[in-house]
């Protein structure tokens, strides 16, 4: 089973949109909650190559993008094939 980590905020909708689709896949991921943490937002952006904004998703350490990017890999398909869901 791939490892999959979530860095999201507090009342953040395109984390809430986000943390719900991979739940639709079936997949089990970590949360880390930034919301109050500045060493943890600057581990998110210094593994998401500088992206500061919430939600960023990783899949076995490798970084995955945002929300809207998450939704357009499901769109194309290639979502699945990433998540190990395939």
């Amino acid at each position: 089973m791939k490892e999959i980590e979530i860095y999201t905020t507090m009342f953040c909708p395109f984390c809430s949109r986000a943390k719900k689709l991979l739940k639709t896949k079936g997949v089990n991921f970590k949360e880390i909650d930034v919301t109050v943490s500045a060493d943890l937002r600057q581990e998110m952006m210094q593994r998401a190559g500088g992206a500061h904004t919430v939600p960023q998703v990783f899949v076995d350490g490798e970084h995955i993008g945002d929300c809207n990017y998450l939704y357009m890999l499901d769109g194309s398909g290639k979502l699945d094939p990433i998540l190990g869901t395939a």
